[in-house]
């Protein structure tokens, strides 16, 4: 089921936590320029993942802005955190305002076409704190996104995260739901997608 008419206040999961979609957080005019600069001047790579014992190319580019004295890593990798540079920063502080958060941090996941995704994970890491809060801006091709409940894959959700949109999750959302971005073969473009997050 995709979603399509909600506004910011509404909460679009039903219980235990808070997703908040914003549809046109960035105009056309700007998320475009901000798409030719993440496409060209973020220092992208492809890197292995440890899935299920095994090493393995993860389907899509990634990078790792932020504190630099402060280390970040996911499923055995320790990423290289990059200084932010000054269009990130833009960004950075645009999506600060609306969640009410410092964030320290941001993840970077390009998506080259639709066969390009990430699988079901919660951002859960015990330095992101308690109930940590994520900003989720994406540029470029519209994608699906999936939210379901991590105990019994039952209420699944589906948001189109279009291009200039933010997602914000927080409360216990990192707890009692996971996330993908699914394959797709309908999916011809890019997509460039920024996780903002604050490291304790």
């Amino acid at each position: 089921m995709l979603l399509f008419d909600y506004s910011p206040e509404e909460n679009l999961l039903p219980f235990n936590g808070e997703a908040h979609y914003y549809s046109s957080f960035f105009d056309k005019e700007k998320s475009d320029r901000f798409l030719n600069q993440l496409t060209n001047e973020v220092a992208w790579r492809h890197e292995p993942i440890w899935m299920f014992g095994k090493k393995v190319m993860q389907p899509r580019l990634t990078a790792l802005y932020g504190n630099p004295k402060v280390p970040y890593g996911y499923s055995g990798i320790e990423m290289e955190t990059l200084e932010w540079t000054p269009f990130l920063s833009v960004i950075k502080e645009k999506i600060e305002r609306e969640a009410g958060v410092e964030f320290t941090h941001v993840l970077l996941n390009h998506y080259r076409d639709g066969q390009d995704s990430m699988g079901w994970h919660r951002d859960n890491e015990k330095v992101l704190g308690i109930n940590p809060v994520i900003g989720s801006v994406s540029f470029g091709i519209s994608r699906g996104f999936q939210l379901r409940l991590y105990a019994d894959k039952s209420n699944k959700k589906t948001i189109l995260l279009e291009h200039g949109s933010l997602l914000l999750m927080k409360g216990e959302t990192q707890h009692f739901w996971e996330h993908q971005v699914p394959k797709s073969k309908s999916v011809r473009g890019a997509r460039i997608n920024l996780t903002f997050r604050r490291i304790i």
